[in-house]
């Protein structure tokens, strides 16, 4: 089965001798790198991590539930 790919925007600042790195659509995930290659890498990382617990959290929850599972697509494009 493909793994199915979600797409977010990746905000970059520079920042003193590094660069810190957010991601529009999701708060509270951040990173900062010296380099921008250090910062993108560790951002990335980070919305593994968050995804992963999130995932990990709701099932939990929903062990011996009777629930439904649909992925859902929704654009990103920006209003002009």
């Amino acid at each position: 089965m493909e793994q199915p790919l979600i797409a977010f925007t990746a905000i970059y600042l520079k920042s003193g001798d590094g660069y810190f790195g957010f991601i529009e659509e999701l708060p509270g995930i951040n990173s900062y790198g010296r380099s921008l290659e250090d910062a993108r890498a560790t951002l990335k990382r980070l919305a593994r991590v968050v995804f992963d617990e999130e995932r990990r959290a709701a099932e939990e929850m929903l062990v011996g539930k009777d629930v439904l599972r649909e992925g859902f697509l929704l654009p990103l494009a920006r209003e002009a």
